[in-house]
């Protein structure tokens, strides 16, 4: 094992602190580490020989950092020194899977992330629900919302997507994952700088996404569910079958209530009855997000929007999701935040919709009545994960 003046002598690129915390870390752990130089990310290529994931490093966003290699032995080269080995840079889809070993990306869109799994040659996940609980454990595994995996397509479609939350629940669809996703597959196939679309079948339906030239991806999500009994909502109905600012009451206080299904079900609330526009940022979520969640009036629980209007085309909104808690982001749920802005009058059918990750373009498109979905999906790092 080297020693630690070795790795800090080695590593006169990074600052001082950050040299001092990675050396500590390399002469205490065995890892195989390859930093891949981007536009936006020095991407991360990991892999751990614990058990479970329990070491991470982060993206490091810094245009003037070199790649270097930290082999197993623990000395550090410079990427750009002569190499007497291939002068090919490690990548995820080189490395073969063994019998105890898989091979992830971590993607994520707007901070919602997720590890996503090649599993195109099995229709059945390659990790149990319990392994994905502990997979997506902040502190204790890699750190995710929720695990995607690309499995053969069915019923003529080009793909399949299984999705299980970090609570080993499974959603029918998730639209930030759809975008992680499809973002994975156009690395599989090299649909880089290339504008391409491609079938995915998901638990709620026919989803087709398509690969922007700038990088952005675009997805048909397909038309909103608005009858009560299949969103599903045990609220009565008002509005043509649908539920549109009915009335909920919520641990003793009375909120008007929009739902909707994206192919999961999903409540939207742009406030108290009777009560002041909301200001999403001075909601307490974890208190309140649970309470609509297990609402006995949701029978397969629910995602819950808290929505801020600032305009016909500007909406800002927090999620609680089901299954996951608070994340940073929600596709699904920013096209049903539209619908519902849209049924209940209070905005147009093109909106920007600002979630704690960034925004969202949702187009709820009239001539066809599907609700179309544009946002970013990045690579946080590559790994192997041993199970």
């Amino acid at each position: 094992m080297a020693d630690r003046e070795n790795i800090v002598r080695n590593s006169s690129l990074l600052s001082p602190r950050t040299t001092a915390a990675m050396a500590d870390t390399i002469a205490a752990a065995t890892v195989s580490l390859f930093l891949k130089p981007s536009t936006r990310y020095s991407q991360l290529f990991l892999t751990l020989t614990t058990s479970l994931p329990v070491l991470r490093f982060n993206s490091l966003k810094n245009p003037k950092f070199r790649p270097l290699v930290v082999s197993s032995s623990m000395s550090i080269e410079s990427a750009a020194a002569p190499q007497e080995t291939s002068s090919k840079s490690p990548s995820f889809l080189d490395h073969r899977e063994g019998s105890r070993f898989l091979h992830f990306v971590k993607y994520h869109g707007l901070g919602n992330d997720f590890i996503v799994f090649d599993n195109r040659d099995s229709s059945e996940p390659k990790i149990r629900p319990e392994q994905a609980v502990k997979l997506c454990d902040r502190n204790f595994g890699i750190g995710a919302d929720g695990v995607i995996f690309a499995l053969p397509g069915v019923n003529g479609t080009d793909y399949t997507m299984r999705i299980f939350n970090s609570d080993g629940s499974e959603p029918e669809m998730c639209g930030n994952g759809v975008r992680c996703f499809a973002r994975f597959i156009a690395e599989l196939e090299n649909f880089h700088g290339k504008r391409q679309s491609f079938t995915v079948h998901t638990g709620a339906g026919l989803i087709v996404p398509e690969i922007q030239e700038d990088g952005q991806v675009k997805v048909d999500m397909g038309e909103p569910v608005l009858k009560a009994a299949n969103v599903p909502t045990k609220l009565a109905s008002n509005k043509n079958d649908a539920v549109v600012k009915s009335e909920l009451v919520v641990d003793g206080v009375t909120w008007n209530v929009t739902c909707v299904s994206m192919g999961n079900p999903h409540c939207v609330t742009f406030g108290t009855k009777g009560g002041e526009d909301l200001q999403v940022d001075a909601l307490n979520l974890a208190q309140m997000g649970p309470k609509f969640e297990h609402h006995d009036v949701f029978p397969a629980r629910t995602n819950t929007e808290f929505v801020q209007v600032y305009s016909p085309s500007h909406l800002k909104m927090r999620v609680w999701e089901r299954g996951a808690g608070a994340t940073l982001a929600c596709g699904t749920g920013a096209c049903a935040t539209v619908v519902a802005a849209v049924l209940e009058g209070r905005a147009g059918r093109n909106c920007t919709v600002d979630l704690p990750g960034g925004p969202l373009e949702i187009e709820w498109r009239e001539e066809d009545n599907h609700v179309y979905m544009t946002g970013p999906a990045e690579v946080v790092f590559y790994g192997s994960v041993r199970l």
